[in-house]
């Protein structure tokens, strides 16, 4: 009997099902047709919702904060920590999904609770925080986040600013005397998958205003905003990085973490991959069934299918894919490294069916999966090894 080995590295299916659960169904299918099989889980995620409960998953410890949300209300959220490394969430805490009534408030969202968090993680003697950004609800270039770590922004008075980009106008000075003192002897790395600049028309503002509720007129006095808080940057570090890509993502935490905390950019789900021990996993095994809740356009640039296909193609292990929906083409497939992608919609065609109870389908995509990619003993397939 052939010793068979399976991983199942999967992001969530938002607002279905987790990375694990996932992983769990998929791997009931598998073993009703080859019972030998061994399959892992390694929940992954690519920085954003989800990250922190994909790093619980690997093993990370959740430590319960209560932060400031993105308009100023407390909200229990948390960092996840292993040893001296900790990663925060940035969507759990300041992102859309902590919006009071989900109500958007374009102008005044702050990041600050996003700082708290890695403030909290430092305290409690973090040397190593990895800061995943995505779905914020603030377009502040990272001032909140500042703030909170010990910054100071101040007005022509010296007074401190009110959260949120639009007060940013008003800023007239900087003072990072105390934010330093903090960070002293910490490594700051942020998982980030977008590569747009701080302003401009690729920019936070005008790239993603409008999904954070921001009118037409606001973005423009957001990016006027964001251009004021960048050119105070400018003068206070003597270093200009509002054009560096990655400096717009989470409505320009990403250039307040690169500007002011001295942190390092990579791409989230390579960072994610490295947390779980992924790479360390891939010894022995015989198909790698990664997955999201669609695969689509925005898959190929960066997003967790994309990574783990990657990864495990670079190790010379084949991969397929599980999603609610495909609209990737067979040769989009193969140039991301996916040699077949199965649907929730190819068993069911009524979505709302598919999102209602996706686990008895994707136990059925592993049947099918084990049926057509797991080699049988004495066949041509296994008989190549």
């Amino acid at each position: 009997m052939v010793d068979l080995r399976v991983v199942v590295a999967s992001d969530k299916f938002k607002g279905t099902l987790s990375s694990d659960e996932v992983a769990v169904a998929v791997g009931i299918g598998v073993r009703r047709v080859r019972p030998e099989a061994s399959v892992d889980s390694v929940p992954v995620a690519d920085g954003g919702d989800g990250t922190l409960a994909a790093a619980v998953a690997s093993g990370f410890e959740l430590v319960p904060v209560t932060a400031s949300g993105p308009t100023g209300e407390p909200v229990r959220s948390g960092f996840v920590r292993r040893g001296e490394v900790a990663v925060v969430e940035l969507a759990d805490v300041s992102g859309l999904i902590r919006l009071p009534g989900a109500r958007p408030a374009p102008m005044t969202a702050t990041s600050r609770g996003t700082g708290e968090l890695v403030a909290a993680a430092i305290d409690s003697g973090c040397r190593r925080v990895i800061l995943g950004i995505g779905g914020s609800a603030c377009t502040d270039g990272g001032a909140g986040l500042i703030r909170a770590l010990g910054g100071r922004l101040l007005d022509g008075n010296g007074a401190d600013l009110a959260e949120g980009g639009a007060a940013l106008t008003a800023a007239a000075s900087l003072d990072l005397t105390a934010l330093h003192e903090r960070l002293a002897g910490v490594e700051i790395v942020v998982a980030c998958d977008v590569d747009n600049p701080l302003t401009g028309s690729d920019g936070a503002a005008a790239t993603y205003g409008g999904q954070k509720g921001a009118s037409p007129t606001q973005i423009e006095q957001l990016d006027a905003a964001l251009t004021h808080w960048a050119d105070i940057v400018a003068r206070e570090t003597a270093r200009d990085l509002r054009d560096t890509a990655g400096a717009g993502a989470a409505g320009g935490v990403g250039f307040a973490a690169l500007a002011l905390l001295g942190a390092e950019l990579r791409p989230g789900i390579d960072l994610m991959l490295d947390l779980a021990g992924f790479y360390q996993q891939l010894t022995g095994v015989d198909l790698v069934i990664t997955g999201e809740g669609a695969l689509d356009e925005q898959t190929l640039h960066g997003k967790a299918a994309a990574g783990v296909a990657a990864a495990a193609g670079a190790a010379g292990i084949p991969v397929v894919a599980v999603c609610g929906t495909n609209r990737l083409d067979p040769g989009q497939l193969r140039a991301a490294g996916i040699a077949a992608a199965y649907a929730l919609t190819d068993l069911e065609p009524d979505v709302r069916r598919c999102i209602a109870d996706p686990a008895p389908l994707l136990r059925g995509l592993g049947e099918r999966i084990a049926a057509e990619h797991l080699p049988i003993a004495g066949s041509p397939c296994a008989d190549q090894e």
